[in-house]
This record gives structure tokens, sequence and C-alpha cells, in this order.
């Protein structure tokens, strides 16, 4: 059966999300393994996962540029050339400076194989009304890559060793190449989406979007969402570990993280298209914020964390096709990849500062109480500031300027 050049970008797209993100989503494994082996406190290799956000968002606008105008195919090769060579550095680290180099060039991998290149290509690519399934559909392969990844990682480090598993993980990176074949292309904006498109430099299009009241409420917002995910991959194993479960129960936690985020990313992409994407986001954080407090309240158990990661699952990366639609919504899909990577870039130095802060006021404490109450105010600090957004595009002006 022919596949549509839509389908197969789509296809595509979900397959390199599901390879990129999956790995990820399974550092938090590593976190005490390598700590332990290595001699180094949680605050080592805490911090080589926060470069990795760190370096994937201040990267994700300039390789959404580089997207937007030149194709995504090329993005997407150099993308799993970094990311592989990351992997293998950290697979061979045997002190702290290898792990943070490989961090760093994981993060650039990252940013040429992650949310900001795809979900661009594949916005500009599908008409508007039919934009926030697929987005959902596409950001489903990071849940199916987190739900199958983190139980591989999990079973490697355990039978054989953690370095045994990242080495494994380069082969499975490099399986991303063949894919950049599928996502290519450049902008290919749809007749009917012309009409909100005025021609644009990169330039204007920037200081549209710095200026514009909405856009900035969502990035500050994404922000939070970044500090959420990435302190629960990074340090829930290591929290667990402290409870003295045995650390199947971390590596099933996360996997029906990845789970439950498979059906929370498409009723996500489908709320999406049938009411405004910011009063859904008000609803996302606010319930993770109640998740959150209930799941401290209780008596933690084996059953009451599993209960909690996959309903948190559920709100998990629904904020994606919402965000990244919103931006579409505000500015259309010229440069779509771009300015959703300046809204990326807030998400990962959440990352960045949810996952070196863990390591640290865990190292000075002794727990992560006050990590736990951080994220809850977050959540609902996030959904008061969504409630404003209204999703309506700009009105421009006539434009002579042509785009660049």
């Amino acid at each position: 059966m022919r596949i549509s050049s839509l389908n197969l970008k789509i296809i595509s797209g979900g397959v390199i999300l599901a390879i990129a993100v999956g790995i990820r989503q399974s550092f938090g494994l590593f976190l005490e393994p390598i700590s332990l082996d290595l001699n180094l406190g949680r605050e080592s290799f805490a911090l080589t996962i926060g470069l990795v956000n760190l370096l994937w968002g201040i990267c994700a606008p300039f390789t959404g540029a580089i997207s937007d105008k030149y194709g995504t195919g090329k993005v997407v090769l150099c993308g799993a050339m970094f990311y592989c060579l990351g992997l293998y550095l950290i697979g061979m680290a045997d002190n702290e400076t290898n792990l943070l180099f490989g961090g760093i060039l994981i993060g650039i991998g990252l940013s040429g194989l992650g949310f900001t290149v795809i979900l661009g290509a594949i916005g500009r690519a599908v008409p508007k009304n039919k934009r926030g399934t697929a987005l959902g559909l596409a950001s489903m392969g990071g849940s199916i890559g987190m739900f199958a990844a983190i139980p591989m990682a999990g079973k490697l480090i355990q039978d054989y060793s953690w370095s045994i598993a990242l080495l494994t993980m380069v082969i499975m990176a490099a399986i991303i190449v063949p894919f950049a074949y599928g996502i290519r292309g450049k902008s290919n904006i749809s007749t009917k989406d012309k009409q909100v498109e005025n021609p644009q430099s990169v330039i204007e299009a920037l200081k549209e979007a710095m200026t514009h009241r909405n856009f900035i409420l969502l990035t500050i917002g994404f922000f939070i969402c970044g500090f959420h995910v990435n302190f629960i991959v990074t340090h829930l194993p290591a929290y667990l570990s402290d409870l003295s479960f045995d650390s199947s129960v971390a590596t099933t936690a996360l996997a029906l993280v990845g789970l439950a985020n498979i059906f929370g990313v498409i009723i996500a992409g489908k709320i999406g298209d049938h009411m405004e994407k910011s009063k859904a986001l008000v609803y996302f954080y606010s319930l993770r914020s109640i998740v959150f407090i209930i799941y401290v309240a209780l008596p933690i158990t084996p059953i009451s964390t599993l209960i909690f990661t996959f309903t948190l699952g559920l709100l998990w990366l629904g904020t994606v096709p919402l965000t990244s639609g919103l931006v579409a919504a505000f500015f259309g899909v010229r440069y779509m990849s771009m300015l959703y990577g300046i809204v990326f870039l807030s998400h990962q130095i959440g990352g960045f500062a949810s996952s070196w802060l863990g390591g640290y006021l865990y190292d000075i404490s002794g727990n992560y109480n006050l990590m736990w109450g951080i994220s809850i105010f977050l959540g609902l600090f996030a959904a008061s500031i969504h409630y404003p957004i209204r999703e309506c595009a700009v009105v421009r002006k006539a434009q002579s300027t042509q785009s660049i």
C-alpha cells in the first residue's frame, strides 16, 4: 500500500522522536549507578542531564531556523551524528569531565531531533483544522519511545552495566538516519494558511514574537513544564531507591509514564482541535499539581507510585501539541520551528534547573522534600498564567520586506 508523503512525514517524525526522546527519558536510571561507580555525588550526573536539557534548548531556535529555511532532513542527519557521539562518550566516561562533554554533544544533537524541528516540519505540511491531531500523533512517538526505552535500559543496566546500556543506545540512535529521508523537505505552507502569512524576515518575526504578550506567557509556562518532567525522569529513580524500593519499581514507573502518555498526547491533540488550547493547558497544569499533592500526602508505596506515574503520564507530553499549536495559531507556520524553538528553550532551561537543583538540594539536605513543594507551586502558577492567553492570530499590516 502506498503511503502518502504527509503520512510518511508523520510516521518518520514519530520514529525519530521515539528513538531520540525515548533514550533521553531513560537517563534518570543511570543517575545512581554512574554516581556510585565513578565515586561522584548525584550533582555531577544531574548536572550532565541538565546540560543536555540546556544545550538542547539553546540550540533549538537555531536548528529550527535552519530547518525552516533549508529543510529538515539535513538537520536530522547532523543531529543524529552529535547524539551518537555524545552517548558514546558518556558510555566510555571515567570522570566528570567526560560526562559533561558527552552531555553537551547529546544536547546539541537533540536540538536537531526533537520536537521543535520535527513538529515544525509536520505543522507546515498539515492543514490548520487537522494540525492539532497531526502534532499529537507525531508527539506520541516520544511517548512510545519512553515506554520502550526505559525498560530496555533498566534491563541492560541490571544484567550488564550502565556502560553497555549506553553503548547499545548508540546503535539505536543510528537507526534515526534513514528516517531523515521521510521527514525531509522545506517549508510547505498550504494555500489556505498563506492567507494569514505576510512576508516577513527572520528579524521581523522575532521582534513580533518577543513583544507578543500571549507568546511571552506561553514561554514562561513552558519553563514550568520542563521543570516538572525533568525532575521526575531525572530524580524519581533515585528517590524511590532512597525509600528502599526495588529498582524494578522505578523502571516500571517511568515506563508507565510513557504508556499513559501515548493516550495523553492523542487526547491533547484532539482537544486542541475542538477547544482553546490555552484553556486546555490550564487544566493540564492544575491537574499536575493535584497529582503531586496526592502522591506526597499519602503513604508512598510501590502501588501508589505506579498509579502516580500513570496518571502523570496522561498529562505529560500533552502540553507539547497544545503549546506548539498555539505558536502556529499566533504567528502562522512560516517560522514555526524557530519560534517554537524559543518557547522550547524556556522548557529546557526549566529542565536544567530541576535536574541540577534536585541533585544540589539532595546533596545538602538528604531529601527531595523541597523539590516536591516547588513543583506543586509552579504547576499552580503555570495554570494561572495560561488563563489569560487568547488563541488568536496576530494582525499584521502589509509588509514590503522580503523574507530572508
